[in-house]
Parts: structure tokens; C-alpha cells; sequence
């Protein structure tokens, strides 16, 4: 099988790194000569091609690059693709780019997919094979996509060994927005609050321990990627912070007030999430 990687970063190669081992030749494009011989000499990929010949040769092709760049890539892909070639995304957005392809003459080609998974580093050397072992990949508007083309990406991560749950593209961007985009603003703002307070760089880290690191972890995120994610979810975003910002107002007001049974219980209401979330 001819796998065309769109995007050599860490989600293309992690993904490419783990499904060579399936009888695949990898294809990879990326706009970084950087990073296309970076990852030839890890062995992510076995040759760099063009859009263009990368895809007309492809029975899969797997975009994964920011948001903003996928959207207006993944009409081109669908104009060149042969008619059983596959097109799946890794955004983490889904409403703006099933919306652009809505009407495409080969929307059936084409699955709206997004992984959830991921590290604050970025680029080829950042990709490892098991990124997505037993994680959560969410599948958008699956009755737009052909028979085919669905069981080629649900069996692509079967093999990946995720766990596949459908929704509406919507519904999906409501979700990321609390969940994932939201804490990635939250540890953006955080680093920026420290950075500002405390000039001297030593002081910083002579006094950061665990906790600090955990959750400042995700501003070392790539800019290049989360910028355009916060822009193209900025509405349900908008709402998440604006809830953020009223709870983050409660405590506040809680320690000012000196209200030591309010901070308590906001608290202990705060570790009910330890119900959800399993360490």
C-alpha cells in the first residue's frame, strides 16, 4: 500500500512510524526541506515527493498539518487523488474543513478525523510510534464518507490500537474546546504570567517544581500549530475562557473575602474531575 504523509511533524511521522511495519511504502510532503531529509535519515518515510506525485500514486493520504493549511490543501488533494484513494485529516478543528469540502465532487473520498494525541514538541524528531497507542481518535460526519474510505481509516486506527468515537463536526469543536484547547491557552497564559513577574530566569527555575512543570508543560507548544486552532474554534473557545475567567473570578474574590469554607468547597467541587479523569 502507497501511504502519502502530508506534513512530517510530529502527529505524520508518529503515524507514519507506526504503520510502516504493515506492508506500506511511505511517501512523505512537507514544505521544510528540513524536515523531509530529517525524517529520511530516521527512517519515518522511505522518499520525498511533490503534492502532486505524492498523491496521484497514493491509496491513503494522511494530512496532517496545521488547520489553517489543511483546509485549503484538502480541496487540491481531492481534485488530483485517483477514485479509490483515501483522504484523511489529523486537525483538531472539524467544522471549517468539512464545511469547504461539503460539496466536493469526492467528498466520499475523504474521512474527518482527529486523533487525540500529542506532546508539547514538535517536528520529525519528535514523532515516535507509540503516540496513539490505546488512545481516543474521534471520526466526523461518517455518513459522508464512502463504505470504503471509512473502513480503511477505522481499520488504519484499529491498528493503531485506538478507541473510535463518531460525532458531528460541531459538537466535536464544542468538546476540544474545553478539554484540550482550552488548557493549552490556560498553560500559554500561565508561562506568560511567570515570565512576567519573575525577570530573572533563575528564580524561575530554582522554584519550579512538578506542579509547575505538568501544567506550564504545554506553552512549549508550537505557535505554527495553535494559532490557527484558537482562530478557527475561536467562538466555542470564547465561551470556554469566559467560563474559565468567571470560575477563576470566584476564587479570587474567595481568598479576598477571606471566605475560607467558599475557597474550601470550590475545591473539593474541583476534585470530583479525579471521577473522570483516571491517573
Amino acid at each position: 500500500m502507497n501511504i502519502t504523509v502530508v506534513g512530517l511533524g510530529l502527529i505524520g511521522g508518529s503515524l507514519a512510524l507506526a504503520l510502516r511495519g504493515f506492508q506500506t511504502h511511505m511517501i512523505g510532503v512537507d514544505k521544510s526541506p528540513e524536515h523531509c531529509q530529517m525524517a529520511l535519515e530516521l527512517g519515518i518515510i522511505d522518499v520525498v515527493l511533490n503534492l502532486e506525485e505524492a498523491v496521484k500514486i497514493a491509496d491513503l493520504i494522511i494530512l496532517a498539518i496545521p488547520v489553517d493549511a489543511a483546509r485549503n490543501t484538502l480541496s487540491l488533494i481531492l481534485d488530483l487523488i485517483p477514485s479509490k484513494a483515501v483522504v484523511v485529516d489529523m486537525g483538531s478543528t472539524k467544522s471549517g474543513i468539512c464545511q469547504n469540502v461539503r460539496n466536493h465532487s469526492k467528498r466520499a473520498n475523504y474521512v474527518a478525523s482527529h486523533p487525540i494525541a500529542g506532546t508539547e514538541y514538535s517536528g520529525p524528531k519528535a514523532a515516535f510510534s507509540s503516540l496513539f497507542n490505546g488512545k481516543t481518535t474521534i471520526i466526523c460526519e461518517k455518513e459522508l464518507s464512502a463504505d470504503f474510505a471509512l473502513k480503511m481509516v477505522e481499520e488504519m486506527y484499529k491498528l493503531l490500537n485506538m478507541k473510535v468515537v463518531y460525532m458531528k463536526p460541531d459538537e466535536h469543536d464544542l468538546h476540544v474546546a474545553y478539554v484540550s484547547h482550552l488548557s493549552h491557552i490556560s498553560s500559554f497564559t500561565l508561562g506568560l504570567t511567570v515570565l512576567d513577574i519573575e525577570k530573572n530566569e533563575k528564580n524561575i527555575l530554582d522554584l519550579a517544581g512538578s506542579g509547575f512543570a505538568s501544567t506550564v508543560r504545554l506553552a512549549k507548544s508550537s505557535p505554527e500549530m495553535w494559532n490557527p486552532i484558537f482562530m478557527q474554534n475561536k467562538v466555542h473557545l470564547s465561551n470556554a475562557l469566559a467560563a474559565y475567567i468567571k470560575r477563576l473570578t470566584e476564587f479570587k474574590e474567595s481568598m479576598e473575602n477571606g471566605e475560607t469554607a467558599k475557597l474550601f468547597d470550590l475545591m473539593k467541587e474541583a476534585n470530583k474531575i479525579g471521577r473522570i479523569i483516571k491517573s
